[in-house]
């Protein structure tokens, strides 16, 4: 996937085959550093404790499973590649990454689609000494699933499932052998009776020939109850506990008014009965205005521990003043209690999640690559020779165009044409925004003639940030271009005086929730401020509509 040094000549002369342009050299990257600084986060956690969310960040639409003593967890991915990152645990708060299941362009191929298109809601498996991992391919291959004998991969080549007609499938592997799948579907006759009206479907499949046996059927129409019309029910998961076949489902939407609902059978085909306290988590009945809020819980997967006690991963949104949220859909963990008469609730309803709370009685570990909640400082100084599990292209790569030198610690990237806003894969390699306050730098080589380079910072393909530097003349210009719902526009421009000798460039964001500076570092550390309290929902869900969180990283460009 990263082409070593001596090949990227190659690449970009064949790129240019049959012109008398001049290929540039590529731009290296020396390192890049990020640090979160978000209020929420200055609390100690008490001892024995753990914090919410466990994974920071754009990690939507959480499905894990236990293998004995171990945890794993797959999040949403959406349009970028490698997709459908792979955690693993023993705690279940200390999580580190070990690979992604899709990391190869056969697998999946996200040209020209929207960054919210593509990989949406997984559900991760094992049974029999194989995992098994199910998806949607939205606009892309649509439903399939991958096999694994490690977790970590490889994983198989994509079994496709052209009869499943939706989105949010799940596997459920009963005792005696029988192997089903429920997901999101459309409602009866294909009728909705009012916008997102949907329903839950059940098959069972032969997973030697990948084929269904006998029909799919509905199994919830619209909700737990259809005459309060709710909607987008979606990412059923069953399970089983004491004789009990239980459904639980995402209710709501994944914005404000998302819920998690419960349903429970004596058989797989039998009738499905809503708890009548449904939903069993939902943070939509809390004031909107209250301090430091933790909005649109729901899409629970649930992991029994092998004491006995049940704990849930679900997504949920931290936004701050005004409802924005750079930080997009993240996943948290809480515990789940039962009734006397078998169903399960997370809080009572009224009841705030939790920032902090006891951790799961497990044994402790701080098996962590790399932190995934909290405030923290990170730093990739490309030493390794490949690039880490952090770091994912915007959509599927074509072409080799970036490397890492790690014997001189570098990240070298060739410059593509292509622009943040296009349907395309451009030059730009990207990390998630954590945080609603960081820093981010980065130091670079001062790119040739032709060709800018920066840090791009990126949540839909017409609201994104471009700050970088470029060469005009004998002089060093440092630039910020911004797309706000529109067409980008370079919006500030500064002779960097001063710097023209120079062969490195640090360049720099550092954001105050709703207000982000761009700098350029000087020789004697000094922060020149080019731009300064920009606006910094630009980044946001809540102005660019989507389903992914802010991503920023390395970007260079030809300006041809």
């Amino acid at each position: 996937m990263f082409a070593p040094k001596s090949s990227l000549a190659l690449i970009a002369g064949l790129a240019f085959a049959g012109s008398a342009y001049s290929a540039p050299d590529p731009v290296a990257f020396d390192w890049f550093s990020y640090q979160g600084n978000d209020a929420i986060f200055e609390a100690e956690v008490p001892p024995g404790h753990f914090q919410n969310p466990i994974l920071a960040g754009f990690y939507p639409d959480p499905s894990s499973c236990r293998v004995g003593n171990d945890f794993y967890l797959v999040t949403s991915t959406f349009g970028f590649f490698p997709g459908l990152p792979i955690f693993h645990s023993v705690d279940l708060v200390n999580w580190t990454q070990i690979g992604h299941a899709l990391d190869r362009p056969s697998q999946l191929d996200a040209s020209g689609l929207r960054a919210s298109r593509n990989i949406f809601a997984p559900t991760i498996r094992h049974h029999d000494g194989n995992f098994y991992l199910i998806v949607t391919d939205v606009d892309g291959i649509n439903n399939f699933y991958l096999t694994a004998t490690d977790p970590a991969g490889p994983w198989s080549e994509p079994k496709l499932l052209p009869w499943i007609n939706g989105i949010d499938p799940s596997f459920f592997f009963d005792d005696d052998g029988r192997v089903y799948i429920t997901h999101n579907g459309p409602p009866p006759e294909n009728k909705s009776l009012y916008e997102g009206h949907r329903a839950v479907w059940l098959w069972e499949i032969d997973l030697e020939t990948n084929q269904p046996i006998g029909e799919g059927e509905i199994i919830i129409n619209g909700g737990v109850d259809l005459s309060e019309q709710p909607v987008w029910i979606e990412a059923p998961h069953v399970f089983k506990k004491d004789g009990w076949y239980y459904l639980t489902c995402a209710e709501g939407g994944t914005s404000v008014n998302h819920s998690q609902v419960i349903f429970r059978a004596e058989s797989m085909d039998g009738e499905w009965i809503p708890w009548e306290n449904n939903p069993i988590l939902t943070q939509r009945d809390l004031p909107a205005d209250r301090e430091n809020p933790i909005v649109a819980a729901g899409h629970a997967d649930f992991l029994e521990l092998p004491n006995g006690d049940w704990w849930a991963t679900f997504l949920a949104i931290r936004p701050y003043e005004g409802g924005f949220y750079n930080t997009g859909r993240e996943t948290y963990l809480l515990p789940i209690e039962w009734t006397d008469d078998g169903w399960p609730i997370f809080l009572e309803q009224g009841e705030e999640i939790p920032w902090t709370l006891p951790k799961p009685d497990l044994p402790a570990s701080d098996e962590a690559s790399q932190p995934t909640t909290g405030n923290f400082a990170w730093k990739d100084d490309f030493l390794n020779p490949t690039l880490g599990y952090e770091w994912v292209f915007l959509r599927t790569p074509k072409g080799n165009w970036a490397s890492v030198d790690n014997e001189k610690g570098e990240l070298l990237i060739q410059p593509q044409v292509h622009s943040l806003s296009e349907l395309e894969n451009p030059s730009f390699l990207s990390r998630r925004q954590q945080h609603s306050s960081y820093d981010a730098q980065t130091r670079l080589s001062v790119p040739d003639a032709d060709v800018s380079a920066g840090i791009g910072a990126f949540i839909r393909e017409d609201y994104y940030f471009y700050f970088g530097v470029k060469t005009v003349g004998d002089e060093l210009v440092a630039f910020l271009e911004k797309a706000d719902g529109g067409a980008a526009q370079v919006v500030a421009e500064t002779v960097l005086s001063g710097l023209e000798s120079e062969r490195w460039v640090t360049l720099g964001m550092s954001a105050e929730t709703s207000e982000v500076d761009f700098y350029v570092v000087l020789p004697n550390g000094e922060r020149r401020v080019i731009v300064e309290n920009e606006d910094a929902t630009v980044l946001t869900t809540t102005r660019a509509w989507g389903f992914i969180g802010a991503m920023f990283g390395p970007y260079a460009r030809l300006e041809l």
